[in-house]
């Protein structure tokens, strides 16, 4: 009988979560200039406790929300009230934005990008289901920024990139990626308040990114657009392996789309989005999995071909939620065949069942990089938060 963990078991994914958390805590809290300290060796040892990446801030935050909200520790709804405050008293600027990088409580990179600001909202959504003190006020604060500086509602989207200052410099490329992530945060928004803003602000964005704009590219994702947002199709052609804006596809956006178009379809269901999120997800196994080892390669060009075989954690942590949650609401086997496949892989090499966590990167062959386990904005919040998502699915879908 084979003793690996049954990965769908409510008790697996809670003890999971537990283990996650109990990596970071207390080590990660900065309890000298405030917030989390972001960077962490593979046994906890810390490599640069100076260091806050506005990610990093809201993902901690978000961590110890769900933690609180899944395990009931209070302790971590107090965590993450720390969080928040930290996310207003130093990365927020006097103009309202929220800078990129500190270095203690200074400023060394001011940039606003709206990726990280979605990670404000996405923080004080999670913070608002623990109960934690600030979190409303940080959701209405943020909706305000987000609106006023961000969204273009000419494209019916949010733009990417603005320089520090007087908030008029913005960057000309457009990237579906901190769309996706604004999505995801309107939705957890919407669970944490009630309030239709949220929620129709999420359809907007799925319906733009997975129907109107996919439909120029086979159906599929593409992540780089010009200023008008017709797809770039060259952008960062020769540098592949960009850390933040790699060429190609990215099958675990697909996976991740696929997620959020099932909670979206939770709340306001709509005859497109199951079938979007099997095309989306089933198209990423077709072209990304190795059925010999397990791997998921991490890019592929427009013509199919392979262009990093890497494996990052968050494509398993994403891949993973998403086919427990097309198995629960499609009732089709082979979701959790691939479920169960995923999380063994996962569990086999990226789990440390030495220290708890998950290691960042991978090779094709399944070996990690570094023992640098958490730079900048890794936290584990996408494994934690996956657990997360197929704990709500089994308790709503069943």
């Amino acid at each position: 009988m084979s003793d690996r963990p049954h990965f769908r078991s409510p008790a697996f994914l809670e003890r999971h979560i537990a283990d996650i958390i109990g990596f970071y805590h207390p080590r990660c809290i900065d309890e000298e200039f405030g917030g989390f300290i972001n960077q962490l060796l593979d046994d906890g040892t810390v490599f640069d406790r100076m260091t806050k990446h506005l990610v990093g801030t809201c993902r901690f935050t978000y961590n110890y929300a769900l933690a609180h909200v899944v395990l009931g520790a209070g302790e971590y709804r107090l965590v993450a009230a720390h969080g928040l405050r930290f996310l207003r008293e130093h990365h927020k600027r006097e103009d309202g934005g929220y800078a990129w990088v500190l270095s203690g409580q200074e400023v060394v990179d001011g940039t606003y990008h709206c990726y990280g600001h979605a990670f404000v909202l996405l923080a004080a959504a999670g913070a608002r289901k623990a109960g934690a003190e600030g979190a409303t006020a940080l959701m209405d604060d943020i909706w305000g920024l987000l609106e006023s500086r961000f969204w273009d509602p000419d494209a019916s989207l949010y733009v990417d990139e603005i320089a520090a200052g007087d908030w008029t410099k913005v960057d000309a490329y457009r990237g579906q990626n901190a769309n996706m992530h604004m999505c995801e945060a309107m939705l957890a928004a919407w669970e944490a308040s009630g309030e239709a803003r949220y929620l129709d602000r999420a359809a907007l964005l799925a319906r733009r990114i997975c129907q109107e704009l996919a439909a120029s590219a086979d159906g599929l994702v593409w992540e780089h657009y010009r200023t008008d947002w017709t797809h770039d199709w060259n952008y960062n052609k020769d540098d592949p392996k960009h850390l933040f804006r790699p060429y190609g596809y990215l099958p675990g956006h697909f996976t991740e789309w696929s997620k959020l178009l099932l909670i979206l379809n939770r709340h306001r269901p709509s005859d497109w989005l199951v079938p979007k999120a099997e095309m989306l997800f089933d198209a990423a196994m077709k072209r990304a999995h190795v059925p010999d080892t397990g791997a998921i390669n991490y890019t592929f060009a427009p013509d199919g071909t392979i262009l990093d075989s890497d494996q990052y954690y968050w494509v398993f942590s994403e891949t993973f939620a998403a086919s427990a949650l097309l198995a629960n609401v499609t009732g089709r086997g082979k979701y959790w065949d691939w479920y169960d496949r995923v999380w063994s892989y996962a569990d086999q090499h990226f789990v440390d069942h030495e220290y708890g966590g998950w290691y960042r990167i991978l090779n094709r062959d399944g070996q990690k990089y570094s023992n640098e386990k958490s730079p900048a904005a890794k936290a584990d919040y996408h494994p934690l938060a996956a657990c997360f998502e197929v704990l709500q699915s089994i308790k709503l879908d069943t």
